[in-house]
């Protein structure tokens, strides 16, 4: 089972994004109460939707870098080609100037679309983190395991039995859960977090442990049931569980919709990385052939990635993988749609153009930078062409201090003798 998050993940970095997109999340949960619908599966399938139209200005930019990227491969392929073997300084940075002048002649950046993979994964990772633990941001979700949580709290060593509970289901959590030693303030969110995270057995093992409390567990089970109900599965459950009770108890029907969870998520990722633009790989087998090779292998190897996690994490982390992934593909139609009418040649002028304004606000700057780069690229290159005029200077520095020399000083009478020595060695 996966990892249980106790609370509101309260990272330093994602912890924020993760609670701004709880709130976004448990404002769209009380709209749809506000019509009669009280159901975590659709939330999340509406949520994923507005977060990837929010994100759809990132993947405009991703999918227009990708176009120029193609482009753009035949020219950087030649110059890898003709670099290729050369490791020294002078051919390095011969070869760093004219990649930079071809993503200048673009007007693209190196890092091309790095930046908005950068600002996406902070938002992909928080958004896991609100799908595991749907009650610590969804207050309304949260409400309807609250009375059983007072009441598993007004029990007689409800901590020994929770505890013990935790263990003998293997639920995962981190920290560690020992109610025992827990400040008494967290006990309550915690209890909701641990029921949030209990299958359809360990719903019975529950009434078990605390028996007292068999009316309040079975009305919240049927709550929580409707409102973690998508085509018949419990969003909590992990398909493999689902398959496997049902199995055993002849529901066929639940076993083979339970399998289809991870099965859409594989076909929907394959054809969602099908439909992105790819780029051309290297007919010279140089590095971006070996990259272009390294990204064949992601494409095949993510889907079945997503493949065997569904079948391990709960169904609701599932269908937000699938959401995502049908929603990217309608986004990649009319993309690809978009890219074949336009005219790669005006996005290279506009793109220039920005480049230009940007370079007229650094002004000098930019110029002190490209005379440094160009006085930094001649040091490089010319200490062997001035070995030659160093020695002929040498010798006239030399021929100079001869001709100084004082009659009768040490430097004369070294001349003396170099000139006598040189005399004995032409006889």
């Amino acid at each position: 089972m996966s990892e249980m998050l106790l609370t509101a993940y309260d990272g330093v970095f994602l912890g924020p994004v993760a609670r701004l997109l709880g709130l976004l999340m448990n404002g769209i949960y009380y709209l749809m109460t506000l019509i009669g619908i009280e159901n975590v599966g659709l939330s999340i399938i509406i949520f994923t939707i507005v977060i990837y139209i929010l994100l759809f200005p990132l993947t405009y930019k991703q999918q227009k870098f990708s176009k120029l990227s193609q482009k753009m491969q035949p020219e950087l392929t030649a110059i890898n080609k003709k670099y290729q073997g050369k490791k020294d300084p002078t051919s390095a940075m011969a070869m760093r100037e004219e990649t930079q002048a071809v993503y200048d002649k673009y007007g693209v950046s190196m890092t091309g679309s790095c930046v908005q993979m950068l600002i996406q994964m902070p938002l992909l990772l928080a958004l896991y983190r609100v799908f595991v633990n749907v009650p610590a941001y969804v207050t309304g979700v949260k409400g309807n395991f609250t009375a059983l949580a007072q009441g598993i709290m007004g029990t007689s060593g409800f901590e020994e039995k929770m505890t013990k509970l935790v263990e003998e289901l293997r639920i995962m959590t981190s920290p560690v859960v020992d109610f025992a030693v827990e400040d008494a303030g967290r006990i309550p969110n915690m209890i909701v977090d641990v029921l949030y995270k209990l299958n359809s057995a360990g719903w019975d093992t529950l009434k078990e442990t605390f028996p007292a409390l068999t009316d309040v567990i079975s009305s919240t089970y049927e709550t929580v049931s409707h409102v973690n109900n998508f085509l018949g599965l419990n969003i909590s459950d992990t398909p493999w569980q689902i398959m496997t009770t049902n199995f055993q108890s002849g529901q066929f029907l639940m076993v083979i919709g339970a399998a289809f969870i991870p099965v859409i998520s594989y076909l929907t990722q394959v054809l969602n990385i099908k439909m992105m633009p790819q780029a051309a790989a290297s007919a010279s087998g140089d590095g971006s052939d070996t990259m272009a090779q390294q990204m064949k292998m992601m494409n095949k190897t993510m889907p079945l990635f997503s493949l065997v996690m569904c079948f391990t994490v709960p169904v609701g982390l599932g269908i937000y993988w699938i959401a995502g992934a049908v929603v990217r593909i309608v986004q990649q139609f009319f993309l690809n749609k978009h890219f074949e009418k336009v005219d790669l040649e005006d996005i290279i002028k506009k793109n220039q153009e920005k480049i230009k304004k940007k370079r007229e606000k650094m002004g000098i700057a930019e110029n002190q930078i490209s005379n440094a780069a160009r006085i930094k690229t001649r040091q490089i290159a010319e200490p062997e062409k001035k070995s030659a005029a160093q020695r002929e200077l040498e010798l006239e520095k030399a021929a100079a201090a001869k001709a100084k020399a004082k009659a009768g000083s040490m430097a004369a009478k070294a001349n003396m003798v170099r000139e006598f020595n040189e005399k004995n060695s032409r006889k």
